[in-house]
């Protein structure tokens, strides 16, 4: 059962940022598996527990990140994160890149929360785009519901150059390389105290029908575009 973070959680993340080295750590390591670690396991375990009992068919699976970087890409920083996520994720990969997440990340500033792409790989917003020209309508909708709340924003970084939307309302949507439905604020008393399971299990209930629809992007057939050279290949 999930009791919160503490404030031990909060001064071991500061502590790893700014002495972010093995002897350091391994003095240490007992407070990042008690006070980081752990807690971060029973947050996820129980958030995935109670969206499996509000969607069934959801069948989301739990992976907690390492603290540990990549060692083929530290690029000058130490060998540790400063910070921990949990992602639930319907299907094989947790990557991101091609299919969405639920994630919910805590750092020494702040948390964060929300819906969305990691990093998307370019076929899944092009995927994206041909969509919204077959039938703007499904995430009209869904644009229309995210304008009447104040939780969660729409994010992500856009093209320089902006395409040509056909529907007006969604070219924001439209020009993103890479998208996510979220929610970020500092550290505050939520974070100590169990009702940060029921905050992230309401927001996320909430995205499920955004996780939905962006994680059937990949059974769409080719954009747009590509249906068109394949018509003026075959006359």
């Amino acid at each position: 059962m999930f009791e919160g973070f503490s404030q031990e959680t909060v001064d071991f993340m500061w502590g790893i940022r700014f002495n972010n080295e093995r002897p350091w750590f391994e003095a240490h390591k007992s407070d990042y598996q008690t006070y980081f670690l752990n807690p971060m396991k029973e947050l996820g375990g129980q958030v995935q527990s109670a969206l499996l009992d509000r969607f069934p068919k959801s069948g989301l699976n739990l992976k907690v990140s390492r603290i540990y970087r990549d060692a083929r890409r530290l690029f000058g920083r130490g060998p540790y994160k400063d910070h921990l996520w949990l992602s639930l994720f319907r299907f094989g990969s947790e990557s991101g890149g091609d299919h969405p997440v639920f994630w919910f990340e805590l750092a020494p500033e702040g948390w964060s929360y929300g819906m969305g792409f990691w990093c998307a790989q370019a076929a899944v917003m092009e995927k994206h785009r041909a969509r919204i020209d077959r039938d703007p309508r499904p995430l009209l909708k869904l644009q229309n519901k995210l304008a009447k709340q104040g939780e969660f924003t729409l994010d992500g970084p856009e093209y320089s150059r902006k395409k040509p939307c056909a529907e007006p309302r969604l070219s924001e949507w439209y020009n993103k390389k890479s998208l996510s439905v979220g929610h970020e604020e500092p550290l505050g008393e939520l974070i100590y105290t169990p009702a940060l399971a029921d905050r992230l299990v309401e927001g996320f209930s909430f995205l499920m029908p955004y996780y939905d629809y962006f994680s059937t992007l990949w059974a769409d057939g080719g954009s747009a575009e590509q249906a068109a050279a394949r018509e003026l290949g075959a006359e």
